[in-house]
């Protein structure tokens, strides 16, 4: 019997993407949630109240807004959210990974996607720099891979070391190619994540980097978060997916930087 209404999902994932059409769309009321998803309306205040408790959206009367000044997400959270064209961007980045190369990943969940891929190309060999433990665990076994852990103080959100001990180990090393997580990005403000020391340690990450490739899925273009790693004409490349506002790509593409849509 076929049926108008939409299947029901298990709550975690019916929260993803309450949280991926606010993204997308900016703000949602109660009942077109209710009706896109065919739940009562208290579930979907339900739902509401523990999306803006962990700070992925605001509470407005009768409805949501998108966070627009992106506060600092758990990597646990971060990692359902739109994965799709994270799993995508990190198969493209790790296509441009060659043999011999020395690559910094900067933690994320768009860069563990590297690492994952990584695993499965065997390109060999190559060393990897990393301050992120999700990624590290990715490449620990693998033999024909040289992997440095950056040292330092261990932020729990993000399973990422930063700090004066990071970029003092850092900032004696070179690398060919530098595969950057942001959790916004302005054609004004530039690249932008909410924490300062790892603002900083991104910053030397780019400058100790003969080629800078930005990973982020749309959703991160257009917003500022409270700490400036670099301007857009500091990266080379941008990889994202094509729900990319054209207008911007274009800009981007205007101001040197290449752009790749997958």
């Amino acid at each position: 019997m076929v049926t108008s209404r939409p299947a029901r999902l298990l709550v975690e994932e019916r929260r993803r993407r309450i949280v991926e059409l606010l993204d997308q769309h900016e703000r949602a009321t109660v009942d077109e949630i209710a009706d896109r998803f065919g739940v009562s309306v208290v579930t979907v205040r339900g739902d509401f109240d523990a999306l803006a408790e962990a700070g992925l959206i605001v509470r407005s009367h009768g409805g949501a807004l998108r966070r627009i000044d992106q506060p600092d997400v758990p990597i646990g959270v971060k990692e359902k959210l739109h994965h799709d064209e994270k799993v995508r961007i990190g198969h493209a980045a790790a296509a441009l990974i060659r043999p011999g190369d020395t690559v910094i990943l900067d933690s994320g969940t768009t860069t563990v996607e590297i690492a994952r891929k990584l695993k499965q190309l065997q390109v060999k060999p190559i060393t990897v720099i990393t301050n992120a433990l999700n990624v590290a665990i990715e490449l620990a076994n693998l033999p024909h891979i040289h992997l440095m852990m950056i040292g330092g103080i261990l932020r729990q959100m993000s399973y990422s070391t930063v700090g004066p001990q990071a970029e003092q180990m850092l900032d004696g090393l070179n690398a060919d190619r530098l595969f950057l997580g942001v959790d916004g990005l302005d054609p004004d403000a530039g690249l932008t994540t909410p924490d300062v020391l790892e603002a900083q340690l991104n910053s030397l990450m780019i400058r100790v980097s003969r080629d800078v490739t930005v990973v982020t899925d749309s959703s991160k273009f257009f917003r500022r978060s409270l700490s400036r790693i670099a301007g857009v004409g500091d990266v080379h490349r941008i990889i994202t997916d094509g729900h990319a506002d054209s207008q911007l790509l274009a800009d981007l593409r205007a101001r040197g930087v290449e752009v790749l849509v997958v």
